[in-house]
Formats: structure tokens, C-alpha cells, sequence
């Protein structure tokens, strides 16, 4: 752990400092740690997967932007943190009361701590994700800027709502057009519209449909053909899916507990059919990811993602979580920050035959998903997506932060965001120096 002082009085352009720590640790033997713990038979696709590009192993090492940012100064600015703000964890989903809204989506690091340790991570993956697509220089430096500007007027903007108004505001795909469609390219507002269409039919129905089939009896059962999802009883006598078969009755009960009464009236509605292992995105891939199909009368199908939560990468240098359970520290921390978290969000714990616990979160599997495809993204499309997940992020810092003492250290946003800018280039030379190192 690095002792570094946490004062409130560094000067914003302090922010765009970076030099590697002399003392750092070689970029593989960081990653060995990240993965203790992991699945190793998933392991070589993890591998794998980070090997496709910078922006793909900065994805997946949020544990090492950790571990470079504790020697840094910090300001005294505390607010409920992401951990792992990159642009591909903002996107669209449908809200329980059924609109279709953008916000964080992945809170696996969440906890308090400095404000700009989730901006400096969003601003170097605009810098990357622009790299990544082959963008120029100039015009990843003004996607980088727009983001902060973004970022301290909504920071502005929220810090003078009354704290209700605040705690309900969110961002809908009517007023995303509404706030930023007038100076959208024709190309890009198409592109938007197409998204958001996408993710209006990226649905459990649609996930029903992919991802299972009939049997024999006629029953509904995950499928054994795809390569992210293996059903629970192919697994053999691996603990945690003999735990979770022959537990799953407690386990859902447990989970149920920690719903508010209307939800666990609604969950009431469904039984459980099946259970398989889903290998989850980049980031996550290693640790414990399960899917449940529950149905419901009249081909009403539920699934439910049931992921792993270990500890917060960012523990070891803000302290630890003050939940018992690191599935209750990401359902809290994402209460905090989403506008509107789904509304089968809970969590619960397995002990394994070693009397090892291992805590868990739900949430629904798909509900209305999409982001932006950082693969096929524009220079406009980045500016775009940089500003509202800036925006976004800005709200979630001002709802559980001092939005006016914030407000105020941000000042009009020119120093800061010439300090973030430069941040950003340096830390993505960084990046791009440890993949060279791992994929050499």
C-alpha cells in the first residue's frame, strides 16, 4: 500500500502529472496478482482477449491504474467512485419504470474515494479508444477536452439543484437528443438512433431466445453449444456449480431477502429452470459469472446474472469497504451512483467446501443493453460518447459528493482540463508501453 498524504489544496494542473513510480512493479507480475483467484481454465481466453489492443488491455487492468495512482497526490474531494470509468462502462438500458436511459453500468470496483481517479480513467480511454481507431492526435485531444468540459459544467450545473431534483435526474435517449442533437452530424444522429434501437431489442426475450433451447421433455435449458456459456451440470464436481445446483433454493432466498417487498413479490412470480457459466466481458473474465433462467407463466422468461464480487482493486490504497459483503458494496455503490439501478439488483453469499465465502451479486442479464461500439466508432461518434459519459459521471460525483466545494476547486474547467488532457496522453503511453511488455 503507498502512503501518500490526501490534501484538498493541489493545484488542478497537478492533475495531468505522470511518471511511472520508481519503485513499480513489472507490468506481468501486477497482472499475476489480478488473477489469483480467477478460474484458470479461463484464464488463456483472458489472455487473450487483452492481447487484442491497448484499449483492450486497459480494460482489463483496473487494478493496475490502481496500483499508479496511489503514489499520485489526491485531492480531498471524495465522492462514491466507479473504479473503472472507461467509455466502454456508460451505455443504454432500460430503466424499471421501462425508459430507455444512459448511465454507469459497472460498479465490480466501486467505492468513496477522489473524484479525479474515475475521471483521469475515462479521459485516458477517450485517448485510447481515439488510438485505437486511429484517430488523430488533434482530434483525441478535443474529444478528451469536450469530455472535461462536459464533466465540470454538469459538475456546475448539479452542485445548484436542490439535492431531490439532483437524486432523480438522469439522462433519457429523448434528452440526449434534445441536449446534444443540434450540433450532431446527420451520420452520427443516424448512428445514435440506430444504437438505441439496438439496445431497445437487446432484451430478455431476445437473450431467451439466444441463449436456450428446448430438451427432450420440452423444457427450456441453457444451450451447450456456445462458447461464453456452459450449462452447470456439464461442469462435473467443480464446488462452486455443485454449490450453486444444490444450493441454488437457498441461494435465490438469500438473494430475495435483499429486495424491497414489491420486487420480491414480482421475483415471487418466477421458478427456477436451469443455471450455466457465462464468461463476462474483458475485465471480468476469470471470476465466477453465472446466468439463471427463471420462468414464468405463459413463456415469461427471467434471466439473471449472478457474478463473483471480490474485493475493490481500489481497497488497497482508499481502505477498506465498510460492507461485509462485497456484493452489498457493488448493489450500494451502484444505488449511489445509477439514476436508476435495475430493478432485480441484490446480492448474496455461497461458503464453499473450504468454508471460503464468496459473495455475489444479481441483476438482470439484458434489459434493454447498448453502447457505443468502440471498434467502429468516429471521431464525432468519440466526441460524442466522451461528453455524455462525462456528463453522466459528473452526476453521479455530484450526487454523492460536496457538489459545491467541487464545483468550486473545478473552477471554469480551463486548467483542469488542460491538466486531464495531458494525463491522458501520458498515461495511454503507459498503457501502450505494458502491453508491449505482456505481448512481447
Amino acid at each position: 500500500m503507498h502512503a501518500t498524504p490526501t490534501t484538498s489544496d493541489i493545484d488542478v494542473a497537478e492533475l495531468g502529472a505522470w511518471e511511472p513510480h520508481p519503485d513499480r512493479a513489472d507490468v506481468r507480475e501486477l497482472i499475476a496478482v489480478d488473477e489469483e483467484g480467477r478460474i484458470p481454465e479461463l484464464l488463456p481466453q483472458r489472455r487473450e482477449r487483452m492481447s487484442t489492443s491497448p484499449f483492450a488491455f486497459y480494460r482489463a487492468t483496473a487494478s493496475i491504474f490502481a496500483h499508479d495512482l496511489a503514489h499520485l497526490p489526491r485531492t480531498g474531494h471524495v465522492a462514491q467512485l466507479s473504479g473503472d470509468a472507461h467509455l466502454s462502462n456508460f451505455g443504454l438500458y432500460r430503466a424499471p419504470d421501462r425508459a430507455m436511459v444512459f448511465d454507469l453500468n459497472d460498479f465490480d470496483e466501486t467505492l468513496p474515494g477522489p473524484f479525479e481517479w474515475d475521471l483521469r480513467r475515462l479521459v485516458t480511454s477517450v485517448e485510447l479508444a481515439g488510438r485505437h481507431r486511429g484517430i488523430d492526435a488533434r482530434e483525441r485531444w478535443a474529444a478528451t477536452a469536450e469530455a472535461v468540459r462536459s464533466y465540470v459544467a454538469a459538475v456546475v450545473e448539479f452542485a445548484l439543484m436542490h439535492h431531490v431534483e439532483l437524486h432523480y435526474y438522469r439522462l433519457t435517449v429523448k434528452q440526449i437528443e434534445k441536449r446534444w442533437g443540434d450540433g450532431t452530424p446527420g451520420h452520427m444522429k443516424k448512428r445514435l438512433k440506430e444504437t438505441i434501437r439496438k439496445a431497445e431489442g437487446k432484451d430478455r426475450l431476445k437473450a431467451f431466445r439466444k441463449l436456450t433451447v428446448l430438451d427432450a421433455d420440452g423444457n427450456a435449458r441453457f444451450r451447450d453449444d456456445l462458447d461464453h456459456l456452459t450449462p452447470a451440470h456439464l461442469l462435473g464436481n467443480e464446488w462452486d456449480a455443485r454449490q450453486m445446483l444444490e444450493n441454488f433454493d437457498a441461494a435465490l432466498a438469500s438473494y430475495r431477502a435483499t429486495l424491497s417487498g414489491e420486487r420480491q413479490t414480482l421475483l415471487d412470480r418466477y421458478r427456477f429452470a436451469d443455471l450455466a457459466r457465462r464468461v463476462g466481458g474483458v475485465g471480468s473474465v476469470g471470476t465466477r459469472c453465472w446466468v439463471a433462467l427463471l420462468l414464468g407463466a405463459h413463456d415469461d422468461p427471467l434471466i439473471l446474472q449472478i457474478k463473483e464480487a471480490g474485493p475493490s482493486v481500489l481497497e488497497a490504497y482508499l481502505g477498506g469497504s465498510p460492507y461485509a459483503e462485497h456484493g452489498q458494496r457493488v448493489v450500494e455503490g451502484q444505488k449511489r451512483m445509477q439514476a436508476s439501478p435495475d430493478a432485480f439488483l441484490g446480492y448474496e453469499q455461497l461458503v464453499d467446501d473450504d468454508g471460503l465465502s464468496h459473495d455475489y451479486y444479481f441483476r438482470q442479464l439484458w434489459d434493454g443493453k447498448g453502447s457505443f461500439d468502440m471498434d467502429t466508432i468516429t471521431p464525432e461518434g468519440l466526441s460524442l460518447c466522451a461528453t455524455i459519459s462525462a456528463h453522466t459521471l459528473a452526476r453521479a460525483h455530484a450526487r454523492t459528493s460536496d457538489a459545491d466545494a467541487l464545483a468550486e476547486y473545478l473552477g471554469d474547467g480551463h486548467d483542469l482540463s488542460a491538466a486531464m488532457t495531458r494525463f491522458a496522453v501520458r498515461y495511454a503511453d503507459q498503457v501502450e508501453t505494458d502491453f508491449a511488455v505482456v505481448s512481447g
